[in-house]
């Protein structure tokens, strides 16, 4: 072999190398494939793999474009406040997982720019949550109608979402919080119900206290005349078991009960302190001190003079 042609047959195995290699890429699991020439697309390759394309990209030939196939995430955050059923506003917080399920549609609307296609989806998602939001009221979203709610703003991207080639998998609302303003307000509100509700408990107290004190007064007057009416039949009892016991005395023995009787109207007359009782030697009042037996001594005989 001519020794000036080796540098020319190498040249030639470099140039096939660069062709092979030019013309063969990788897809892996995580990524699909748009092979372009001159711009306009050729075909799609989602499953991973190793392909081929005609070399010489430069020169307007076959070119690649990798388009990823995760699972993506887009946030909503920091957008204007949402307003509600009612006319108040409130802060939302939410995300949406989606995938790019038409890679070929994705390239023609957006040219494959993820970028972009988030940016017109974002504006499409906080639409969607202001419609579902406007439906209903503050408390929607902390109550079970949560999930409905996430399952409309779904519902509304799908059409939208498809036409940019892309398949929306989830919504969720991560965070609904009241406005400075809503919330100073909704705490005077719940405040004044908060009190209200507090008035109303007193007074059905204050109106259950005065029924019982009612009760109990009526209970106690009830109690305290059948307490009297008991005494005074127990005291007429006891008055007629006394006279009972001292006609009884009496009949006994008559002078003993005189004496008794003597001795009460003794105590009755000098028990007051201060009390002085002037009185005969001779009054019946002392008949029963001069004689035991409350009769008076017989007067003694005088002594007859013999002279």
């Amino acid at each position: 072999m001519n020794s000036n042609k080796l540098p020319i047959i190498g040249a030639v195995l470099i140039a096939i190398l660069l062709a092979i290699y030019a013309s063969v890429f990788v897809v892996n699991e995580r990524q699909q494939a748009v092979v372009l020439r001159f711009g306009e697309i050729q075909r799609v390759h989602t499953e991973p793999g190793l392909y081929f394309k005609a070399p010489l990209a430069f020169a307007g030939f076959d070119t690649v474009q990798l388009i990823d196939d995760r699972l993506l995430r887009l946030d909503l955050e920091d957008t204007p406040p949402v307003q509600v059923s009612g006319g108040r506003f409130y802060e939302v917080n939410a995300f949406l997982t989606y995938k790019i399920t038409d890679a070929r549609r994705f390239r023609e609307v957006v040219s494959g720019d993820l970028a972009s296609a988030e940016a017109r989806l974002k504006t499409r998602f906080d639409a969607a949550l202001r419609r579902v939001y406007g439906l209903r009221g503050f408390e929607a979203a902390l109550s079970e109608e949560r999930t409905q709610m996430m399952t409309e703003v779904r519902n509304l991207l799908t059409s939208d979402a498809t036409s940019l080639g892309l398949d929306i998998k989830d919504v969720r609302i991560v965070r609904t919080d009241l406005t400075s303003e809503v919330s100073q307000q909704t705490y005077d509100r719940m405040k004044a119900e908060r009190l209200a509700e507090a008035e109303l408990l007193r007074a059905r107290g204050r109106e259950n206290a005065q029924a019982i004190r009612a009760i109990a007064d009526r209970q106690v007057v009830e109690t305290v005349s059948e307490a009297q009416r008991e005494s005074e039949i127990l005291r007429g009892e006891g008055d007629a078991e006394r006279n009972r016991v001292f006609a009884e005395a009496f009949n006994r023995d008559p002078e003993f009960f005189e004496f008794y009787r003597s001795m009460a109207a003794y105590t009755a007359a000098l028990q007051q302190s201060g009390t002085t009782l002037v009185l005969s030697p001779d009054s019946e009042f002392f008949r029963y001190f001069e004689n035991a037996d409350g009769k008076k001594p017989a007067a003694s005989n005088p002594v007859s003079n013999n002279n």
